[in-house]
């Protein structure tokens, strides 16, 4: 028989409050609604204004702020929270910000076990997913662990007015990926594509919306819309050669999370095309589109994204390495990806030429 169904979906609880406002007005009903009285803040330190408010609200159940989130989540990092954690007595965490705070949040649920609620104030999607990263000795790994699941999310639209466009564009383009590689994933299904569909198609509609007009509620709440739909997405599936040329490209050569996201996926997908048609088609039918990996990266570069990993600081002597180690990693993938594969993945994006790949 034709199209028999054939999978298997995992769900994992997670409790959301989306509203505007809902930052300084929900959060401590979160944390009381867990049973939690001590509770630690992070942040890193541009986000530390939010953070402040958000700790504020959580009034007496507040043990402290710690502002020390960075990119990628240095291993000592991670560290100097889990200290605080402990000095705190906290008996819960709230992660505030972007994926940097979200992560350092999840490294602390990680290490102690600690619930997690996460005050998501970017795009990327993160705080629905099990998957944690750092970084060590110039290496990133990740692992899936339910303890870092945030047990509530909260969802703020008015969060994120004051996110720069560039940010936004890229962060949502991140977001982006997540559902792009959810729809080929192993252990994808019927439910994931759904969500992955319009979780596209809704920050697809919101970035230029959020470009247009940086300060409407509306055009932010969309946004984090296809956020929390992209990240659910993610934190289902298996990731594969987007998500593993990423990971090689932040935590060995230390560039920007969102960009490089922004920059690879449109290569990555037309890499992966010709093995997972049906995917494609889903995207398409989402974009509007005939072309989706073309339609991806006009969409970013329209709305200022950078273009190439030149522009983002990679050398093009360490393009054979970023491969090696991206060949050398063990994720899913519909089509095998040898060194020479990933290195002609990065080389297009490097030069930031069409995103076009010969069928095996």
């Amino acid at each position: 028989m034709k199209d028999l169904l054939d999978f298997t979906h995992e769900s994992r609880q997670v409790r959301v409050v989306f509203r505007p406002g809902a930052a300084t007005t929900a959060t401590a009903g979160e944390a009381a609604g867990l049973g939690l009285r001590r509770l630690l803040v992070v942040c890193g330190s541009h986000g530390a204004a939010t953070a402040r408010a958000v700790a504020d609200s959580l009034g007496p159940a507040c043990a402290g702020l710690h502002d020390g989130a960075r990119m990628h989540v240095p291993v000592e990092v991670a560290d100097r929270a889990v200290e605080a954690a402990r000095a705190a007595g906290a008996d819960g965490c709230v992660a505030v910000g972007g994926g940097s705070s979200i992560g350092l949040g999840k490294a602390i649920a990680l290490r102690t076990g600690l619930p997690l609620i996460a005050v998501p104030s970017t795009y990327s999607g993160s705080e629905m997913t099990p998957v944690w990263g750092l970084t060590e000795h110039g290496a990133k790994r990740t692992g899936r662990d339910p303890v870092v699941l945030p047990r509530a999310v909260v969802y703020d639209p008015e969060l994120t007015l004051s996110l720069p466009v560039p940010l936004s564009v890229t962060s949502g383009v991140n977001a982006i990926a997540h559902a792009v590689e959810a729809l080929y994933a192993p252990d994808t299904s019927p439910l994931i594509a759904l969500m992955a569909a319009e979780g596209v198609r809704a920050m697809a509609t919101a970035l230029p919306a959020v470009a247009d007009a940086p300060d409407s509620p509306a055009a932010r709440g969309q946004a984090l819309y296809g956020a929390w739909l992209c990240g659910s997405c993610l934190g289902a599936t298996t990731m594969g050669l987007h998500h593993k040329l990423c990971h090689v490209l932040g935590g060995t050569f230390g560039l920007p999370h969102a960009d490089t996201h922004t920059v690879v996926l449109p290569y990555a997908l037309a890499f992966n095309a010709p093995a997972v048609p049906d995917a494609v088609a889903t995207l398409a039918r989402a974009l509007d589109t005939t072309d989706v990996p073309r339609a991806l990266r006009d969409l970013a570069v329209r709305l200022g994204a950078p273009r190439s990993l030149a522009e983002l600081g990679l050398k093009e002597t360490d393009l054979t390495q970023a491969a090696t180690e991206t060949a050398g990693q063990a994720y899913a993938n519909p089509r095998a990806v040898t060194a020479d594969g990933a290195l002609a993945v990065l080389r297009a994006a490097y030069e930031g030429v069409e995103p076009e790949f010969p069928a095996p």
